[in-house]
């Protein structure tokens, strides 16, 4: 349920563009007639109403993921916090100036604040932020963690350059479906590849904790 949660935005942003996609004729005239004052112009042309909507779904959606939890009394991560600032203000670049581009570019600076937040914790504040969320989970030799911390930090450059390859040198349906299938894809596959390569100095069920050298690859 709570990755289904997590999920929502994206499926009802590429569920919604799929739609309208589809029924341009209609979407084009729904969002003249309900949102027109929310672009430049007044007037949303046939090719640009199926991103504009979908812009405006995942839009609501991140804001009501905020609000449930804040409803809840949960804790709100801070990426959360980063990509609802993000969808806000470039989903609303988005809609005004009906230009997908300004969407485009949401999941690459997303990443590389993510990215970036790992880098600077290490080699600016000398804190692994991967051994701050897991520490307690996970028990690793020191020269893992800076393993992982590079991995994630190179994972998340890549991931951003990426993605704007595939926005702005194919169409945006496609970029859609890489968005929804191909980013989660990868990041499913990094995530499992991440684990194969702990399950090497993770601590074993009988307590006998694995205790690798520094120069083991």
């Amino acid at each position: 349920m709570k990755l289904l949660f997590d999920f929502l935005p994206i499926i009802l942003f590429f569920g919604s563009f799929k739609y309208a996609e589809g029924h341009k004729e209609w979407a084009t005239a729904f969002a003249n007639e309900h949102f027109s004052a929310l672009v430049s112009g007044g007037t949303v042309g046939p090719n640009e109403a199926p991103v504009l909507l979908a812009t405006l779904v995942v839009i609501v959606a991140t804001l009501t993921q905020v609000a449930v939890l804040l409803a809840r009394g949960k804790k709100i991560d801070l990426m959360l916090w980063v990509s609802l600032g993000l969808v806000v203000v470039l989903g609303g670049a988005t809609v005004w100036f009906h230009n997908e581009t300004f969407i485009k570019w949401k999941p690459t600076l997303l990443y590389w604040v993510m990215g970036g937040a790992f880098a600077v914790g290490q080699w600016v504040f000398g804190k692994n932020l991967l051994r701050v969320l897991l520490g307690e989970q996970l028990q690793l030799p020191e020269f893992v963690w800076r393993r992982l911390n590079v991995a994630w930090v190179s994972f998340f450059a890549l991931m951003g350059v990426l993605n704007l390859w595939v926005a702005f040198h194919f169409s945006t349906d496609a970029w859609v479906n890489f968005k929804a299938f191909g980013a989660t894809a990868l990041m499913l596959v990094f995530t499992v590849a991440q684990g194969l390569y702990l399950g090497r100095y993770v601590e074993e069920a009988s307590g006998e904790p694995a205790k690798p050298s520094e120069g083991q690859p």
